[in-house]
C-alpha cells in the first residue's frame, strides 16, 4: 500500500456497538473483514436496517463529511474490521481504484432513492425526474415571470418528447416569449470545458437528459426541485462543489434543476473524459467522493426534518443543518451571515411559500435570526442550535408518548 497507509485491524464481539447515529465529528469508516454488522438508521426512507457483510464499507459517507454519524452500527456476530481513517481514503482508492467507481455509483444510487423518498416525504408524490417533467417546470416558471427558464425548459420538453399531444401548444408559447427574452443564456460547444453564466441562468432542468458533471470554480448555485407547483431548494452549492454527478454516471434523466444563484464560473466534464479523470486525478475522485457523501449526509437530515411537525421548529432545524454542513462551530457565541435567504431556508424546511410568509414575524420575533440585504443572518450561533435542539427534543418526546401509547 502507498506510503505508509496501514488500515488498523479491530475486533468487536458479537451486540457491541461500533459506531452510534449521531455521534459528532466522524473522521473514520470501516471495511468489515469478517462477520456481519446491522446497519440501521433513525430515518430510513421507509427501508429497515441492513446486514453488511465481508468486504462492504459502513461509515464513510459521515467520514468523508466530518459531520455526525447518519447510522449506527452493531456487530451481528463477533467481527474483525479495518479501521481507516478519511485522510487515507485516497491511498486506499490508487491501490484498489475499483472502489472509487463501484463507491460513486452505489453513493449515485442511494441518492436516487433517497431524492425519491423526500419527495415523497416534503410534497406527497414522487420525484418526477423523467422527460415529461419538464412541461410542468416550464409552466411553473411561466406562472411566476422567470420567461427564460420557461422557454429553456419548453425547448428541452420537445427535444425530449417531440411528440407529445400539447407540441403545438408549446411552439405558440415559445414563439410569444422570444419577443420577451432580455438576454439569451449562454450556449457552449461539447467539449468546452470552462464555462461562465450570468445570474439568474438555468443551467439544467430536472427530467432532462444530461452528460456533464459540474464543479464551482467561483460563484454559487442553486439546486432545487419543482412539485406540485412548488420550488423546494435542496442547498446552494459554492465554489469547489460538484453537481451533475447523477447523470453523468447513470445516464438518467437529471434529478435536479440547477440555476446559476451568483455569477459563475464552472468547469464541465463529460463521460468522453470522467475514465481519464478517475485514472489520472484520483484527487478530483476523492472530492467527488466528499462532494457525493455530503449530498447524501444532506438528505438524511431533510428527512429527519420532516419529521418535526412545528413549522417553526422545522425551520430553525433546517437552519442548523446548513450551519453543521458549512463546518460552523455550535457552540460558538459569534455570528454568522448565510448565502441564502428567508424564502430558501423554508424552501430547506419544505415549507409553502404561502406558509412562509406566514411564519415570517414569527421566526424573527424570537430575535435569534434577522435579514439583512435577503440574507439571513445569526446574532449567536450557539443560541440557534439550543434553540433547533428544544423543537427535536419535543418532537422525540411526543413520539415516544405516542409510541409507549400504542405498545400499552
Amino acid at each position: 500500500m502507498p506510503g505508509n497507509f496501514r488500515p488498523s485491524i479491530l475486533n468487536f464481539k458479537k451486540d457491541s456497538y461500533i459506531i452510534v447515529e449521531g455521534k459528532p465529528n466522524a473522521d473514520r469508516f470501516y471495511i468489515i473483514r469478517e462477520g456481519k454488522v446491522q446497519i440501521s438508521r433513525e430515518v430510513e426512507a421507509g427501508k429497515d436496517g441492513n446486514i453488511a457483510g465481508n468486504g462492504e464499507m459502513f461509515g464513510l459517507i459521515s467520514a468523508m463529511t466530518g459531520h455526525s454519524y447518519i447510522e449506527s452500527a452493531q456487530a451481528l456476530t463477533n467481527v474483525t474490521l479495518l479501521e481507516v481513517e478519511r485522510k487515507h481514503y485516497g491511498d486506499l482508492i490508487r491501490t484498489a481504484p475499483t472502489i472509487a467507481v463501484n463507491t460513486i455509483k452505489q453513493f449515485s444510487q442511494r441518492l436516487r432513492f433517497l431524492d425519491n423518498a423526500f419527495s415523497k416525504r416534503i410534497l406527497k408524490t414522487s420525484a418526477g425526474s423523467d422527460p415529461s417533467h419538464l412541461y410542468n417546470i416550464g409552466r411553473f416558471y411561466e406562472k411566476n415571470g422567470k420567461i427564460n427558464h420557461a422557454m429553456y425548459s419548453y425547448q428541452r420538453y420537445l427535444d425530449c418528447c417531440p411528440n407529445a399531444v400539447n407540441t403545438n401548444e408549446i411552439k405558440k408559447r415559445i414563439v410569444k416569449m422570444e419577443s420577451q427574452i432580455a438576454a439569451a443564456r449562454p450556449v457552449y460547444p461539447s467539449g468546452t470545458m470552462v464555462q461562465t453564466y450570468p445570474k439568474d441562468s438555468l443551467l439544467f432542468a430536472e427530467g432532462e437528459y444530461g452528460d456533464t458533471l459540474y464543479t464551482i470554480q467561483s460563484g454559487a448555485v442553486k439546486i432545487s426541485k419543482i412539485l406540485n407547483n412548488q420550488e423546494v431548494v435542496l442547498a446552494i452549492l459554492n465554489k469547489g462543489d460538484i453537481f451533475g454527478e447523477m447523470a453523468l454516471l447513470e445516464n438518467k434523466p437529471r434529478a435536479a434543476t440547477a440555476e446559476i444563484y451568483e455569477d459563475s464560473t464552472l468547469l464541465a466534464i463529460n463521460q468522453e473524459n470522467f475514465s481519464k479523470l478517475i485514472t489520472e486525478m484520483p484527487e478530483m475522485v476523492v472530492r467527488l467522493t466528499s462532494i457525493m457523501s455530503e449530498r447524501i449526509w444532506l438528505l438524511y437530515r431533510q428527512l429527519a426534518n420532516t419529521l418535526i411537525e412545528n413549522p417553526v421548529g422545522r425551520i430553525f432545524d433546517a437552519l442548523i443543518t446548513q450551519l453543521e454542513k458549512n463546518g460552523v462551530d455550535p457552540n460558538s457565541r459569534n455570528s454568522y451571515e448565510c448565502n441564502f435567504g428567508f424564502k430558501e431556508l423554508t424552501g430547506m424546511a419544505g415549507i409553502s411559500e404561502a406558509e412562509s410568509n406566514k411564519l415570517y414575524t414569527q421566526i424573527y420575533s424570537t430575535g435569534k435570526i434577522v435579514q439583512k440585504e435577503n440574507k439571513v443572518f445569526v446574532d449567536d450561533i450557539q443560541a440557534v442550535f439550543k434553540e433547533a435542539n428544544f423543537y427535536r427534543r419535543a418532537q422525540k418526546n411526543k413520539e415516544n408518548k405516542k409510541r409507549e401509547k400504542n405498545e400499552e
